[in-house]
């Protein structure tokens, strides 16, 4: 049998596989998707929905590198939200509720859209390596394939364990999907360091089963909003969610019934993710919380399954009917699907670069659950990067890093290679320090133009990012240029609840009241009013109100620069920088930072031991 050759293979189907294939395509490589089982390319395994608090954000950045999450989730949400409104944009945040067989078959459509991406079923049962990189896989029926570049997106599979109370243990990927386990063997025996975590699902009902009379209803939001940023498919029907809570007699049965859980009864040894809880976790870590919130999401528009998300369990099937049945308006529900934890491998990312690609064997890159992350969005953002760099290490370019300052991506990679993970990570905007910069109104804004450097966009989205950036020049310009008296905008300021004003004011200064729009101030205006798209003015008006913040939040970005310019070689001594503590020069070593400001975001090293690095570095320096 011969041996086929690609630039890249990426292997599994999942968030991070599919984008890490279409991203290192778009850049013309020849790519290799290998998955497991063709019709679950795209599957969502938990919860069936995008976005939410930062992830938003993250869904909107990978489609500016012309990724395929959000255009996907366009064409299968049933329910779209803007989480947040009521505050500030900076935490503005899109979620959409998806059907799950629409989402799948709208992902695997975009990937065959690639003419330089080709896709098999297989399973890889292991690496080929030659010397210290790795040259391509063979999988469990013999064939062999061969690249420059290979990326892991294993998400749960490798050594996988599904555990439904005390006796129930499956080894399994996910429900009705094998573990992967030569592959876990071969990457352990290569010296890589490898922990477990664990994650859970919550039962599914049948919701002709559920009264409805007793549960809150909640739509979603009417507006036209869009994650996808260059194609505006239509959306298919809407339907709502329910709001229900687990209270005292819920709270009652799994206190009763704690310790046949797979979680506290010694069976699971993997840390859990901190902000998606068990029902378990809920009821010892809040004992005094009076009830537990549950939203019934529905998963299809051809079924009447709903997802019960708030009761993520591993206790036995029997207790979690139980459960299910003290919650108010699940009295006669039938489980479709029980709840369960999932053991797996994970490797810990201070093992990796910054472009994800594992430091102790060449063109090997991994992105997804097996860095220790969780989430659909965390996954994709992380497979960009990888998809990019694995096709750049394969064709000898240098490797692609975003800044913190760039986007989520760049936060979410560089928390996970400088900070490492003690915890399955979650995204959210806290753990930016520049989330008025990284807002979901400008990530094409923002990303678009490296996209076209790297040759990831085609002619109509290079045509489509020049009229959103010429858009919002426009909107600026003339708000710098066109005043407002007195007579045209005090009856609206009054309106709005704003001071007024007592001379001509151009519109950019008046538009830094709070409750002012600027579409509004145009219409009062003599002048013809711009021709923009709505987040054309979106952006223009956030950069205008929040233009002092804006250019402080800029300021420290430049500064961040400037201290990421100052390079640090791969091979420098850390244990024989005596100047420097102990536990700084330990992580040091660990982590091996490329820059200043990498290493400045090591936990454990101060600005006293990042000042002796300079000196030590530049002794060096002068020595050479």
């Amino acid at each position: 049998m011969s041996e086929e050759k690609f630039d890249v293979i990426v292997i599994g189907g999942g968030h991070a596989g599919t984008e890490a294939a279409t991203a290192a395509a778009r850049t013309g490589a020849e790519v290799l998707l290998v998955t497991s089982a063709l019709e679950t390319i795209g599957q969502m395994s938990c919860n069936p929905a995008i976005g939410g608090v930062a992830k938003g954000t993250v869904v909107r950045e990978v489609d500016a590198f012309g990724g395929i999450m959000g255009k996907a989730a366009d064409l299968a949400t049933i329910q779209f939200r803007m989480l947040n409104r009521s505050k500030g944009p900076a935490v503005w945040s899109p979620r959409a509720q998806c059907d799950r067989g629409l989402y799948r078959r709208a992902v695997r459509s975009f990937l065959e859209e690639q003419e330089t991406l080709h896709i098999v079923q297989g399973t890889v049962a292991s690496l080929a390596i030659a010397g210290e990189r790795v040259t391509g896989v063979v999988t469990q029926d013999g064939r062999t394939f061969s690249a420059g570049s290979v990326v892991v997106t294993a998400g749960t599979f490798l050594r996988g364990r599904i555990h439904i109370g005390l006796e129930t243990r499956i080894a399994a990927g996910r429900a009705g999907d094998a573990a992967v386990v030569d592959m876990a063997e071969q990457l352990e025996a290569l010296g890589l360091q490898v922990d477990r975590f664990k994650t859970g699902t919550p039962p599914r009902v049948d919701g002709r089963s559920v009264d409805f009379s007793k549960l809150e209803r909640q739509d979603g939001d009417t507006d036209s909003y869009r994650f996808g940023q260059f194609v505006r498919g239509a959306r298919p029907n809407q339907l709502p969610c329910w709001i229900t809570a687990a209270g005292e007699e819920v709270k009652e049965i799994v206190r009763k019934r704690l310790g046949e859980s797979a979680l506290y009864g010694g069976v699971l040894a993997g840390r859990g993710p901190r902000y998606c809880p068990s029902i378990e976790d809920k009821i010892v870590k809040f004992p005094d919380a009076e009830k537990h919130q549950i939203f019934l999401e529905p998963e299809g528009l051809d079924t009447s399954e709903l997802y019960v998300n708030g009761l993520s369990t591993s206790l036995p099937v029997d207790a979690q009917t139980a459960f299910l049945q003290a919650v108010p308006g699940l009295e006669h529900a039938r489980m479709t699907r029980p709840g369960y934890a999932i053991e797996y491998d994970y490797y810990p990312p201070q093992q990796l670069t910054p472009w994800l690609e594992v430091k102790t064997l060449e063109g090997l890159f991994f992105a997804g659950q097996i860095n220790g992350t969780t989430g659909y969005e965390e996954a994709a953002g992380q497979g960009v990067v990888a998809g990019i760099n694995a096709a750049r290490r394969c064709h000898g370019e240098e490797p692609v890093v975003l800044g913190r300052d760039a986007g989520y991506i760049g936060v979410l990679v560089d928390d996970l290679v400088t900070r490492g993970v003690d915890e399955p990570y979650r995204l959210f905007t806290s753990r930016s320090e520049y989330r008025l910069l990284l807002r979901q109104d400008n990530a094409l804004k923002r990303l678009g133009p490296l996209a076209t450097e790297l040759g990831m966009l085609t002619r109509e989205e290079c045509k489509t990012l020049d009229r959103r950036i010429a858009e919002e020049e426009e909107l600026l310009t003339a708000a710098g240029r066109t005043s407002l008296t007195p007579d045209q905008v005090n009856g609206y300021l009054e309106c709005c609840g704003e001071s007024q004003v007592v001379e001509k004011q151009r519109i950019s200064e008046i538009i830094k009241r709070p409750g002012v729009s600027l579409r509004e101030l145009f219409e009062r205006s003599d002048r013809q009013i711009p021709d923009a798209a709505d987040e054309s003015w979106l952006s223009a008006q956030i950069e205008m109100k929040y233009a002092g913040y804006l250019a402080r939040e800029r300021e420290a970005a430049r500064k961040l620069a400037e201290l990421a310019d100052f390079r640090l070689p791969s091979d420098l001594d850390y244990a024989g920088f005596l100047s420097m503590s102990t536990e700084a020069r330990q992580k040091l070593g660990r982590v091996r930072p490329e820059s200043l400001a990498q290493a400045g975001r090591i936990p454990g090293v101060s600005p006293s031991d990042l000042q002796n690095l300079v000196l030590e570095v530049l002794k060096r320096q002068r020595a050479a």
